[in-house]
């Protein structure tokens, strides 16, 4: 046994010292470049999947095997580590990094929750939208984080006002008050200290935590015997709590995923199909902030529908007659939900100077990217004919994200007496505030799989795997396009998503290359469910920050992730075989794809 508890204590070191060595066969009995390419891609693709070491790390690999197996010189996989995207990713950054210093995200988040009301089901899908919104231009981790905290405060202000509304209509029932008056006092107490226990444990992971007043429930079952009606009544009330924080905590998880499929910029996942594509393609000009959009924002509307509708029914049941039912008068858990988003949005006062400033330059970085070639009419790049594709949407970002550091964060204001009052200059925010935010991991992560790419294409690698894939041409292309979408889902639950999907695009894009169909009709659906991250808290940052809160255990998480991996991988196939063929012809196949030889001749 302490053989074994030896090897679990040390099993990512033995993982980084025998994955080489056991590999290592590959390249010295195969001396090829495609067979010394493919050593480095599978030994970091272990460490990537494993996480054995840091991905960051992992992906400096390629830096120096590279370079001594003689695929490529060091300068060339240097140059690999930085890209357009990095430069993309720093402006988004910047809008990121001044949303969350002024507080301008819990304004939009309580905004769009006033708007749908209070009712459960319509408070869950306001919280489903606006995490998703933020999730649209954030990333997918900071918008679950700041939206959590506020979906926690109003879930336990309606599990309060259930438990004291049923229990005192029990009560009063059965012709006695006190009972339930002093329940209600335990009751108070009981929330009031998990709120505060809530507030220190913010992002943590304590998975103790009690989300519901079970506790004083179960104490009071055993201090009263009451008729078997009444413990029916306490039971259905428990569930009832328990299935409205569940409802809560996985709306917020998984919104913050759908909402990042929307935009170039939304998930890290789509900024590395953006890059791998055209820099594999640049002849094809057809991938862009605004096309990604139009294709995406009916998926993430769907997906979100139905996803809304799934927790609801798995957790709550669904009430189509209260729902819609009009001229209602508000339950005590509709009031109380009111009641606390509304103390919310005030505490917030009215919107500051910084806050205006950090919206402005939002809505400009938005119009700027859908305006500079939106296909159908001339964009703002036309107006520089002589440099054609020369400004791409990295350009926009980086000019407003400039802007956060020009732009001062206070203006004069005046005293009593009529004389300006002198504050030191301060940006919007600082260099500081921004290496915070910033996402180095990713971003080194990212060129790693730039720097793949590159040597799969230098050592003729992406070469003898088209050949090898030809086969696959004589299956239907849903077929393909479906087991394609399954694996990467499948992956993508035990690895990170960067990880995921910068391992499958080199492999997908000489797949469709030697089938002989447009790259598009796979790569999209697979970037887009290399995000469906649901089924374990593992899976991504958002799950893990919505199970610390503790309402949730696993099996929940995998009922609902299951449900909703089926929807998102059901309406992206609808969508790339019906609205998504129009928008790139994706029938016909496209002459900016670079010729593939026939043959190969190589001995991997």
């Amino acid at each position: 046994m302490k053989i074994v508890s030896y090897l679990l204590a040390y099993r990512s070191f033995l993982l980084i010292v025998l994955t080489p060595l056991l590999l290592l066969p590959l390249p010295l009995i195969i001396k090829t470049k495609e067979a010394e390419c493919a050593y480095t891609l599978f030994v970091v693709a272990i460490f990537w999947l494993t996480e054995a070491l840091p991905l960051a790390v992992s992906a400096l690999l390629p830096a120096f095997m590279f370079p001594l197996f003689g695929i490529m010189e060091s300068k060339k996989v240097a140059s690999a580590y930085f890209k357009d995207f990095h430069l993309l990713l720093i402006g988004v950054i910047c809008l990121a990094t001044s949303i969350e210093k002024w507080n301008f995200h819990k304004r939009v988040a309580l905004r769009m929750v006033m708007l749908v009301g209070v009712n459960p089901a319509w408070l869950t899908l306001g919280f489903m939208v606006s995490c998703a919104f933020l999730s649209m231009w954030l990333s997918n981790t900071s918008a679950a984080a700041m939206v959590m905290p506020i979906v926690e405060a109003v879930a336990q202000q309606i599990i309060k006002a259930e438990a004291e509304a049923d229990l005192l209509e029990i009560s009063c029932s059965n012709g006695s008050i006190n009972p339930a008056l002093e329940l209600d006092e335990n009751i108070g107490e009981c929330e009031s200290s998990n709120w505060k226990e809530k507030e220190k444990q913010l992002n943590g992971y304590d998975n103790n935590v009690d989300s519901t007043v079970c506790t004083i429930e179960k104490k009071n079952e055993k201090e009263q015997h009451d008729l078997p009606p009444a413990e029916a009544e306490r039971k259905s009330r428990e569930d009832k709590c328990s299935g409205i924080s569940k409802v809560m905590c996985l709306c917020v998880a998984y919104s913050a995923t759908i909402g990042g499929l929307t935009t170039i910029t939304g998930t890290s996942t789509n900024l590395i199909f953006a890059e791998h594509f055209n820099t594999r393609y640049p002849a094809c000009q057809c991938i862009n902030f605004g096309s990604w959009f139009i294709l995406s924002i009916p998926i993430t509307v769907i997906i979100l529908l139905l996803s809304w509708v799934w927790l609801q029914w798995l957790f709550l049941g669904f009430d189509f007659k209260n729902m819609f039912k009009c001229g209602k008068k508000k339950t005590a858990r509709e009031e109380a939900s009111a009641q606390v988003i509304q103390e919310e949005y005030k505490k917030l006062g009215p919107m500051s100077y910084p806050e205006i400033v950090t919206l402005v330059l939002f809505i400009l970085m938005t119009l700027l990217w859908f305006t500079r070639d939106p296909g159908f009419i001339p964009g703002w790049s036309s107006l520089f004919p002589k440099y054609k594709g020369y400004a791409t949407d990295s350009t926009t970002a980086l000019v407003i994200g400039l802007l956060f550091f020009i732009i001062p964060a206070k203006t004069l204001s005046r005293t009593s007496n009529g004389e300006n009052t002198v504050f030191g200059y301060m940006p919007l925010i600082t260099w500081k505030e921004f290496q915070s935010c910033m996402p180095w991991e990713i971003a080194i992560l990212v060129g790693g799989g730039f720097a793949l790419a590159d040597g799969c294409e230098v050592s003729k690698l992406s070469d003898w795997v088209a050949s090898k894939l030809t086969p696959l041409g004589s299956l239907p292309l849903w077929l393909v396009i479906l087991i394609s979408c399954l694996i990467v889902t499948s992956v993508t639950e035990v690895a990170s998503n960067p990880a995921t999907i910068t391992i499958f695009l080199p492999i997908l894009s000489p797949l469709a290359e030697a089938i002989h169909v447009n790259p598009l009709f796979i790569l999209i659906p697979a970037t887009l469910c290399t995000s469906f991250a649901f089924l374990l808290p593992v899976a991504n940052p958002a799950n893990a920050i919505v199970f610390s809160y503790g309402h949730l255990t696993v099996m929940d998480m995998v009922k609902a992730g299951l449900g909703i991996n089926i929807i998102g991988v059901a309406v992206v196939m609808l969508a790339i075989m019906t609205w998504i063929v129009p928008i790139f012809d994706l029938y016909t196949y496209p002459s900016w794809i670079p010729n593939i030889p026939s043959a190969n001749s190589t001995g991997l």
